[in-house]
């Protein structure tokens, strides 16, 4: 993979996550975070990727990111979200849920909020791990070993509202289908959606994968057509969701070897979607196609709806994402690692820019994804 620089930072990386980019922005992004896992002092740390100083005759970018500020995090980091431009949402193994504001005029980090066991077993209150989190400023979900899901926001002490037993199964991952309603992901291979518009504690949705119930490891939203959702298993498997019809998914794609960690729509340009795995690969999978080939999925009867967004109705857009098994092969693959070797545990892609985080204790950032 070209134009790609690493950093080893000594520790094993559990997730990096780029700073969001204003809307307005031109330049790309520059800063990241990452966190730790499985080490004996885990941190939260801030990177930056310079201001292209670093850039070769050729274009290549050979600047390698430096570190601007960092801060110890009690147990493993199973999750981190920018809140915004300064503040961070950190999830632990310890069940505790941490806000962390950057201070980037003397590049410090501090501690904002804490929510201690945010999650926990009962009767007990021996610590279950907080497993994901979504950001909304100022709202947090999270969700956990435990079960169980809340609602924070930024400015509270106390929860704003807690579903105690929302699931009888770990919750793996979380992340928002509109801006009541959330989709969570669990070890029995189902996918849920919560209303919380509604007061009761049931799901208003649920969705299975059928035959063996595979555990889903992660899970993401199409940013364009919000009833498309991707999914990653314990098996390697890539399944895609239409959530408004059926209650299992419309597509299964081989795609790892071993657990599928993550799963991420490029956020501006949907047709492109990455997956990194235990089995140390990064897949790219580009469903863009040329005109010629948009064409071709046109069929004029059978399942022709599934293409055209219900939120997009005059932009009649087509996804290639829910298209019959033919269409399948016009989704490209490759895998962006070029000699895998221990896990791939988590990525963040931003514009043209691409950050992955592994147990290798690296972190790695490819810019000129689409060059």
């Amino acid at each position: 993979m070209e134009d790609v620089v690493a950093k080893y930072v000594s520790q094993k990386v559990s997730k990096t996550r780029w700073r969001p980019v204003p809307a307005t922005a031109l330049q790309p992004p520059e800063v990241f975070a990452t966190g730790s896992w499985d080490n004996e002092e885990n941190n939260i740390s801030i990177w930056s990727v310079g201001d292209f100083e670093g850039l070769g005759l050729s274009g290549e970018y050979h600047g390698e990111p430096h570190l601007l500020c960092d801060i110890q995090h009690s147990g493993d980091v199973m999750d981190l979200q920018f809140l915004d431009q300064e503040r961070i949402v950190a999830a632990s193994s310890t069940g505790t849920v941490t806000i962390f504001k950057h201070h980037q005029n003397n590049e410090t980090l501090s501690i904002s909020r804490k929510w201690e066991k945010a999650h926990h077993y009962n009767p007990s209150y021996s610590n279950a791990s907080c497993t994901g989190i979504v950001c909304n400023s100022p709202e947090i979900f999270t969700v956990g070993e435990d079960g169980k899901i809340n609602l924070f926001t930024a400015e509270r002490i106390d929860a704003v509202r807690t579903l105690d037993n929302a699931d009888s199964s770990t919750l793996h991952a979380v992340t928002y289908l509109r801006t009541t309603e959330i989709l969570t992901v669990n070890s029995i291979g189902q996918l849920k959606i919560w209303d919380f518009r509604q007061q009761g504690n049931e799901p208003s949705q649920i969705f299975s994968l059928t035959g063996e119930r595979v555990p889903l490891h992660c899970v993401d939203r199409h940013p364009n057509q919000q009833h498309i959702v991707a999914t990653g298993g314990q098996d390697g498997v890539l399944s895609i969701w239409d959530v408004r019809q059926g209650s299992m998914p419309a597509s299964l794609l081989k795609a790892h070897a071993a657990e599928v960690w993550e799963v991420h729509f490029h956020p501006s340009s949907p047709d492109h979607l990455f997956t990194c795995s235990e089995d140390g690969s990064l897949w790219h999978w580009d469903a863009s196609m040329d005109v010629s080939g948009k064409k071709s999925l046109l069929h004029t009867g059978g399942r022709s709806s599934t293409f055209l967004s219900h939120t997009a109705v005059n932009q009649s857009i087509i996804t290639p994402w829910l298209s019959n098994d033919p269409a399948k092969d016009r989704i490209e693959t490759t895998n962006l690692i070029s000699s895998p070797t221990l896990s791939i545990n988590s990525l963040d892609v931003l514009r043209s820019c691409l950050v992955y985080g592994t147990d290798a204790e690296s972190i790695y950032v490819k810019k000129n994804l689409f060059a």
